[in-house]
């Protein structure tokens, strides 16, 4: 897998800018918040009530 749940979130978008859609899929609509400059998607996802397995799942599918 590309992308892990210790990743931080900017890392993924910047990185990979085809996670933007799943992020915003799932709920997460972060890119202007501080918290997406210092949080993992684990923590991310945990603020959100997101199972973070599943979403990293679909965050690597993306960027197959």
């Amino acid at each position: 897998m590309k992308i892990t749940k210790e990743m931080d979130i900017m890392s993924a978008v910047d990185n990979y800018p085809e996670t933007v859609d799943v992020f915003q899929r799932f709920g997460m609509h972060c890119f202007g918040c501080m918290a997406a400059r210092f949080e993992n998607i684990e923590q991310g996802a945990s603020a959100h009530g997101i199972d973070v397995d599943i979403l990293i799942e679909a965050l690597n599918e993306a960027v197959k």
